[in-house]
């Protein structure tokens, strides 16, 4: 266990004016409320929170966050109370500790709706004070450095978390170093195998041909002395990790790969950055494609750097990364360079960037109202995600994911101008929405009046910004279809129980759905992203029918007599769960008809032969026929596909007719069978949403009725 005077020596080294006297009481008070506790591997349990603030004070941190590290458990896990922590050392300190606490207590990798409240929780402890993350990131590296001391299983699911939301984090918040570290050490868990096999080619190669990192190191030097720029430079063989995921990004093996070397060169001014550059470049040939300017367009949590890839000794490609002594200080902190001190005062570094504003800008592109998976998608991709730089046609530089389009840009620049985009131009040529935008071209986007989002936007977007925005709009366009729609299918749900679908009755179910109101319920059972079963149990439980019994056919219909039969109307083709009318026929018994089909208009004059029938509760058969008409891209395997999808949602094609055949598309009429029209919505839903499908709709022909039966 390291002593606290050994403690106090680390940080007075960086920060003359610490406060020892609380850094000692900090570290008596911790020792005493873990006293007789043990961690896996056996150890006083106090030598993890000793070690989270010597991580820290690497960091060069303040004494807030350095008794945070020491205190970090103490409310969680002993009998200390908030109160105390604030009596003994300050609300700061207090406040800091409660935040590490309720972040310790989430469940990052728990089920998608509770990972999503999460992520917000863990984004507002973010937003109060950024410090929180660095103490939790610290504290997840000394676990995973310690990670052996644990069960099997649980190595596997604290590697899995730190792989999939810790390491990400760190990365995006320009500690670099710790994500590389991270990285590794999950792969190791997570891959043990893989990793030991990347590091027994790393000694083969090794002793093929030498010591590549010093001979390439000595070269650097040399060139650059030889050229009076003044630079320090390092040398390093990359993470396995990072080796490991190369390989499986290029489908390569580990003799193809080149830059498995990095090299680092910290000069004294930026000037001597692009210096060293023209000498780098000068001495070895530079890799096409993979020369990036992070100077002149500084990443969002203030990295800066120039890199570039040579062909350098034997052919053999490595990294070289050009930076100052000061933009090496926010590469290595990243945005915790805020806090870190230099001779006792917090240092003034003009690269650092604000961490109230880095916060701001990154939870600015998530909108508190999404639902749980609009969100968490936001967050994985905004989070997550390498970023590449363009300009607007007036110079400005614009930030994007790797992958992003001319749609994630028309939307960076302004959710009106992602909304009427209907074109765009890269490095002034006009290419489609899909295009991938790649680093340092310009873009323009044209738009028209009258546009709006389309849905097939969505597989075009990449950022978490776009996607919601296009979503919203989607959701806005059809709301009111949809509310529409859930009404008449809330209707039939609740009179088949004998109940009706009051606004009362719909609140109810939208308090205990957890919804916004009503028109949400309405909105979403009409989008089938909620059942009518669903809203039915919300309200009344016991009423509710089960899934499991199938509705047979002969008493499908409720309302009829004992001797009297029934055929859906092949004008109309009626669905369960849709609101009907029975015509009767004499000697063909009853033909029920959609309450909105036009051939009703027929009868008006004979009330006589009208019947009011409902379809009975519950689940029904995949039998009733409904004919639709869709439009698709004739291009290859596109048939088969839908084919496919009708087949994936539980419904069978009976019947396929090729209406119309053109170069580059098919009007077919399908005939489905179905079990109701919440199935028969899901599907032309799933439809809408394949990108080779044109158009669908549903084919009512009221002339099949004349010609089909007679009164």
């Amino acid at each position: 266990m390291i002593p606290a005077d050994e403690l106090v020596d680390h940080i007075r080294a960086y920060n003359p004016k610490t406060n020892d006297d609380l850094i000692r009481a900090a570290y008596d008070f911790g020792r005493e409320m873990h006293e007789g506790q043990f961690r896996h591997s056996g150890e006083p349990y106090f030598t993890h929170p000793i070690e989270v603030a010597c991580i820290l004070a690497e960091q060069r941190l303040d004494d807030a966050s350095i008794i945070t590290a020491l205190l970090h458990d103490t409310i969680e896990d002993t009998k200390a109370s908030y109160e105390l922590v604030a009596e003994r050392f300050g609300n700061e300190v207090a406040m800091l500790v409660d935040g590490v606490t309720k972040l310790t207590n989430l469940q990052l990798s728990s089920s998608e709706t509770k990972q999503a409240e999460n992520f917000r929780k863990l984004f507002m402890a973010m937003s109060k004070d950024l410090r929180v993350i660095l103490v939790k990131l610290a504290d997840r590296l000394h676990n995973m450095r310690t990670i052996k001391a644990m069960r099997p299983e649980k190595q596997a699911v604290k590697a899995r978390e730190t792989m999939d939301i810790y390491a990400p984090l760190a990365g995006r918040m320009g500690m670099q170093w710790m994500r590389d570290e991270l990285e590794d050490l999950a792969f190791k868990v997570l891959n043990a195998d893989g990793r030991a096999s990347i590091m027994r080619r790393f000694v083969t190669l090794q002793k093929e041909t030498g010591d590549v990192i010093e001979k390439t190191t000595a070269d650097i030097v040399q060139v650059l002395s030889d050229q009076h720029v003044h630079g320090e430079v390092y040398g390093r063989a990359k993470k396995p990790y990072s080796i490991w995921r190369k390989m499986q990004e290029k489908d390569q093996g580990f003799s193809r790969l080149s830059d498995i070397y990095g090299f680092r060169i910290i000069t004294d001014s930026e000037d001597s950055c692009y210096r060293a550059l023209g000498v780098i470049h000068q001495r070895w040939r530079a890799v096409p494609g993979r020369f990036k300017d992070y100077i002149s367009q500084p990443k969002s949590n203030g990295y800066r750097s120039i890199h570039t890839t040579v062909s350098g000794r034997n052919g053999r490609r490595v990294e070289v990364q050009i930076r100052t002594r000061q933009m090496h200080d926010v590469a290595e902190s990243g945005v915790a360079a805020h806090w870190s001190y230099k001779d006792g005062v917090r240092g003034e570094n003009p690269f650092a960037v604000d961490p109230v504003k880095w916060i701001s800008g990154l939870t600015e592109q998530f909108d508190a109202d999404d639902d749980h998976e609009d969100f968490l998608e936001a967050v994985k991709l905004e989070m997550y995600s390498d970023q590449v730089f363009c300009f607007t046609p007036k110079g400005e530089v614009v930030q994007l994911p790797r992958g992003a389009t001319p749609v994630d840009f028309a939307y960076s620049i302004h959710t009106r101008i992602g909304h009427a985009c209907v074109g765009a131009k890269v490095d002034h040529t006009r290419v489609p929405l899909w295009t991938r935008i790649k680093n340092g071209q310009s873009v323009e986007i044209i738009t028209a009046e009258g546009q709006t989002p389309q849905a097939s936007w969505l597989d075009m977007a990449k950022t978490g910004k776009a996607r919601t925005a296009i979503r919203r709009a989607l959701r806005e366009m059809d709301r009111e279809r949809f509310v529409k729609l859930g009404a008449e299918l809330a209707r039939s749900a609740f009179e088949h129980v004998g109940k009706k679908s009051t606004d009362k009755v719909l609140d109810l179910a939208a308090k205990h759905l957890r919804l916004k109101d009503r028109d949400e319920v309405l909105a979403r059972l009409g989008s089938a992203e909620l059942t009518a079963q669903q809203v039915l149990q919300a309200v009344y439980p016991d009423l509710a029918p089960s899934e499991a019994d199938e509705i047979s056919s002969e008493r499908a219909v409720i309302g009829l007599s004992a001797d009297q039969s029934f055929k859906r109307a092949p004008c109309c083709q009626p669905l369960p769960g849709e609101r009907i009318i029975g015509i009767t026929y004499r000697g063909q018994g009853v033909v029920v008809h959609s309450i909105d089909c036009d051939s009703l208009s027929n009868y008006e004059d004979q009330p006589d032969r009208w019947l009011d029938l409902h379809w009975h509760a519950g689940k029904h058969k995949a039998i009733y026929a409904v004919q639709l008409f869709v439009t698709i891209g004739n291009d290859a395997g596109v048939l088969g596909r839908i084919c496919t999808l009708i087949g994936e949602n539980n419904a069978n094609i009976s019947d396929l007719e090729f209406v119309d055949r053109k170069p580059d598309f098919y009007r077919l009429l399908l005939s489905v069978d179905l079990s109701d029209a919440e199935h028969l919505h899901k599907l032309m839903l799933a439809l809408e949403a394949e990108t080779d499908v044109a158009e669908i709709e549903r084919y009512r022909n009221p002339e099949r009725a004349r010609t089909a039966l007679a009164p």
